[in-house]
C-alpha cells in the first residue's frame, strides 16, 4: 500500500477550522462521500448539520485524511495531535512558512518543525489548497468547484498544481474534461509532487496525469514517476512555470520552490518522455485528448474541414511545429478524389466544401477516403452552432459520419473547434462516447497532438538513465574565472583535442613561441571574453613580422598573451557548455557556435549522463547542421570526431561537477572528415 492510500482515498475525514472547514464538511456531503465527517472546532456543537468535536483526542478513531485550515502556530499543534493519534494524513492551508521567510519572519523555523512534529505521517502542504476525490467523492478543499463525481467505473484524468487558485478554476472548465483527482501540493515541505503522483497514478481511476510545476520536489523522484507511468501507460503532460525571470521570482515568493534553470527543466522533462506545455486551454486539450486516445504513434496529421478558409488556418497552425500535414501519396489523391469529384482540389488539410453535407453517405465515403492514408491523427474541423438561436442536427450528422469513417479505418481522430464556445459541453460526452476527442481551438489541438506524439515517441525509446546530480546543490561561495590558458592546461591534461599553445609576455617570446609551435598561429589577450569584439585575437599569422606586429599591438591591452596553433579545414563550428544547476547538476549547451552564437540562438540542452546517440540526435536536430552534411557542395563535416570531443568534454564535466560553475567550449572547430575536432577557446569558472 502506498503512504499516501489513506490520504488520497479516505473511509474517514476531519475538518478542523472555521468557514473553511465548514466548506470542506458541506462539499464532501454535497459531493456524496459515503465515509464519517468529523468537524473540529472549539466552541461549536455542530458543522453543516454534522455533530463537531472539541480535539483530536475526541474524535471517535484516528482519520483517514484530515483538512487542517487554522493560524500556522497553531497548525503545528494539530498535525503533531494528528501524528500521535495515527492518523492517514493531512492537507495544511494555512501559510507564512518558508515561503514567506524573511528577517523579520520566522516561517522556515515553522514549516522545519511542522514537518518534524508530523513524523512518518503524510503531510501535504503547508500553503496548500487541499484536495479532491471525484471518484469517492472526498473533498478536502476549502472552496466551492465544478467538477462533478466520477460515475461508477468511470475514468478521468488526474490534475496536481502547486497553486489552489489554479486547481479550483481547472475544475471550471466546460470542455469535458472528466477529472479523477485534483489536488494542490502547495510548498512540499515533506511530501513533494513527484510522491503525490506515484500515488495517484496508481489508481484503475486514472487515465492520465497533468501537473503544474513551479518546482521539482526531486529530479529521482520525477524519474521514477515517469518509469512507471510509462509502466501503467498513463502519460504525463506538465505545464512548468519559469520561463520568465519573473516566473522564476513568483515561485519563490508563492511556495518557496526552487524553479531551476528553464533550459534544464526542459531537458529533464523531455529526458522523461513528460510533455511539456505552455499554456492552460492547451494543458487542458491536450490531457484530455490523452484521455481519450491516449500517446500518438507519431508527428503526420490529417485534416478536413467545409471551408477553405479554416482549412487555411489550421494548416498555418502546423507551422512551427513538429506535428504536420503531409501531403497525400499519388495513389491516395486519385483514391479521395474518385469519391470526393473532379471539381475540388484534393490536399491535406482537405476542403471537402459543403456540397455534400447534407449527404451523409456522401460524406461517410469521403471521410473513410481520407483518414484510410495510414496518419497518425486525423482531425475534423466542426463547430458546434448556438443551441439557443439554431438547430444542431446537421453537425451531428457529420460526427457522426466521420466516427463511421475512422471505426471503419481503424484509425484514432478528434472534432476540433475553431473557438472554445462552439465546442459546447453538452456535446463533449456524446463525442468522447463514440471514441473521438473533443479539441477546442486549432492552436490548442496542435499542442495536444503534438504532445501526444511526443510521448508515443519517447515511449518507444529505452528509459534514459538517471541524471547525475553530482554537481546540484546550494549555490557558491565565490566565483574564480580561469584564464584561456588555464582552462586549456586542465582540458590537455583531461586528454580533450587542444590545439598546442603557449602563454607569452612580450612579443620576442610570441615569436619564439610561434616558430616553434609552427605557422599559422593565433594570439591572443588572456583574461578578456569576447575577444573579437575587443580586438584582442589575431588569427592566422603566417610568419614572425606579422606575429611581432600582432603581439606588439595586443600587449597595449594586456602583457598576458596566448599564441596557439590555427586549426586548419574548418567546416562547422560549435558551443559545447556547461552550467551548474542547483537542481540537476550540470546542464549542457550544445549548438551552433563561433561569434553568432547569441544571435542564432540555434542550440540545445541536455542533461548528463548523454549517450554517443543522444548527441548524435541532439547534432541533427540543429538547423545547422546541413553543414556536418556538406552543405552546397562543402566538405562533410567529422562527424565522429565532433561527438568524441562532446564526449570527453561532458565526462570532464562530470567528473568536476563539484567545483564547475561554468565551462564554455565556443567554438568546437569540427573539421573535414578524418582531420578531427579541435577546441580552439575555452573558458572555465570554478565555484568555491
Amino acid at each position: 500500500m502506498h503512504r499516501l492510500q489513506r490520504l488520497l482515498r479516505p473511509k474517514s475525514i476531519a475538518a478542523f477550522g472555521g468557514r473553511q472547514a465548514a466548506t470542506v464538511v458541506s462539499e464532501s456531503i454535497k459531493m456524496g462521500f459515503a465515509g464519517a465527517i468529523w468537524p473540529v472546532h472549539p466552541t461549536k456543537d455542530e458543522v453543516a448539520g454534522r455533530k463537531a468535536y472539541r480535539s483530536v483526542a475526541e474524535l471517535p478513531d484516528a482519520p483517514d485524511a484530515a483538512f487542517v485550515g487554522v493560524n500556522r502556530h497553531l497548525t503545528i499543534e494539530v498535525i503533531r495531535a494528528l501524528a500521535e493519534r495515527g492518523a492517514g494524513g493531512a492537507v495544511c492551508l494555512a501559510a507564512g512558512f518558508r515561503e514567506t521567510e524573511t528577517c523579520e519572519d520566522d516561517g522556515g523555523r515553522l514549516e522545519a518543525e511542522l514537518v518534524a512534529v508530523a513524523g512518518q505521517m503524510p503531510l501535504i502542504g503547508p500553503n496548500c489548497y487541499g484536495l479532491i476525490n471525484y471518484a469517492t467523492g472526498a473533498v478536502l478543499l476549502p472552496d466551492q468547484h465544478g467538477g462533478i463525481r466520477l460515475a461508477e467505473n468511470g475514468r478521468g484524468v488526474a490534475i496536481i498544481t502547486q497553486s489552489g487558485g489554479m486547481a479550483v478554476n481547472m475544475t471550471m472548465q466546460k470542455r469535458g474534461l472528466p477529472i479523477a483527482f485534483l489536488l494542490s501540493a502547495g510548498n512540499q515541505a515533506q511530501t513533494g509532487i513527484s510522491e503525490i503522483a506515484l500515488g495517484i497514478i496508481e489508481d484503475e481511476r486514472v487515465t492520465a496525469l497533468g501537473l503544474h510545476i513551479e518546482g521539482f520536489d526531486s529530479a529521482s523522484g520525477f524519474e521514477r514517476l515517469a518509469a512507471r507511468a510509462r509502466e501503467l501507460k498513463k502519460p504525463i503532460v506538465a505545464l512548468k512555470v519559469g520561463r520568465s525571470e519573473q516566473a522564476r521570482k513568483a515561485t519563490l515568493s508563492h511556495t518557496a520552490s526552487l524553479a531551476g534553470s528553464d533550459a534544464a527543466s526542459d531537458a529533464f522533462l523531455k529526458r522523461l518522455g513528460i510533455a511539456r506545455i505552455d499554456s492552460i486551454p492547451s494543458f487542458i486539450e491536450a490531457l484530455k485528448l490523452l484521455h481519450v486516445t491516449g500517446p500518438l504513434p507519431g508527428y503526420r496529421l490529417s485534416s478536413m474541414g467545409g471551408s477553405g478558409g479554416e482549412v487555411s488556418v489550421m494548416a498555418d497552425s502546423a507551422v512551427g511545429r513538429l506535428v504536420h500535414f503531409p501531403p497525400l501519396t499519388d495513389q491516395h489523391r486519385a483514391h479521395v478524389k474518385s469519391v470526393l469529384g473532379s471539381l475540388l482540389a484534393v490536399g491535406n488539410p482537405l476542403d471537402f466544401n459543403t456540397f455534400i453535407w447534407h449527404d451523409e453517405r456522401a460524406l461517410i465515403k469521403t471521410f473513410t477516403a481520407m483518414v484510410s492514408g495510414g496518419f497518425d491523427f486525423n482531425m475534423l474541423l466542426l463547430d458546434f452552432p448556438r443551441s439557443d438561436r439554431c438547430s444542431n442536427a446537421d453537425r451531428l450528422m457529420v460526427a457522426r459520419a466521420f466516427e463511421m469513417a475512422l471505426k471503419t479505418s481503424r484509425a484514432q481522430g478528434a472534432i476540433v473547434s475553431s473557438l472554445p464556445e462552439n465546442m459546447p459541453e453538452e456535446y463533449t460526452a456524446q463525442v468522447i462516447a463514440g471514441g473521438l476527442t473533443p479539441l477546442c481551438g486549432f492552436s490548442e489541438a496542435m499542442d495536444a497532438a503534438q504532445a501526444a506524439a511526443l510521448i508515443g515517441c519517447a515511449w518507444r525509446e529505452p528509459l534514459a538513465q538517471p541524471i547525475d546530480t553530482t554537481g546540484a546543490g546550494a549555490s557558491i561561495l565565490a566565483r574564480v574565472t580561469q584564464d584561456e590558458a588555464e582552462a586549456k592546461e586542465r582540458l590537455i591534461r583531461a586528454g580533450l583535442p587542444v590545439p598546442k599553445g603557449a602563454r607569452v609576455s612580450n612579443a620576442l617570446e610570441a615569436v619564439a613561441s610561434s616558430t616553434a609551435l609552427g605557422f599559422p598561429v593565433a594570439l591572443k589577450v588572456l583574461g578578456v571574453a569576447h575577444k573579437s569584439e575587443l580586438g584582442a585575437v589575431r588569427l592566422n599569422l603566417t610568419d614572425a613580422e606579422s606575429v611581432s606586429a600582432a603581439a606588439c599591438d595586443l600587449l597595449k591591452i594586456s602583457s598576458d598573451l596566448y599564441v596557439e596553433r590555427m586549426v586548419h579545414g574548418g567546416v562547422a563550428e560549435l558551443i559545447v557548455g556547461f552550467t551548474r544547476d542547483p537542481m540537476f547538476g550540470p546542464v549542457m549547451t550544445l549548438g551552433s557556435g563561433g561569434v553568432l552564437v547569441e544571435l542564432l540562438r540555434d542550440t540545445i540542452s541536455l542533461l548528463l549522463p548523454a549517450t554517443r546517440e543522444d548527441l548524435d540526435s541532439a547534432l541533427r536536430g540543429l538547423k545547422f547542421y546541413r553543414l556536418f552534411d556538406g552543405y552546397r557542395g562543402r566538405p562533410r563535416a567529422d562527424l565522429e570526431a565532433a561527438i568524441d570531443a562532446i564526449v570527453g568534454i561532458a565526462e570532464f564535466a562530470r567528473q568536476h561537477a563539484g567545483e564547475i560553475e561554468e565551462l564554455d567550449i565556443n567554438p568546437l572547430i569540427v573539421c573535414a572528415e578524418g582531420k578531427g575536432a579541435w577546441i580552439a577557446d575555452a573558458l572555465l569558472v570554478l565555484g568555491k
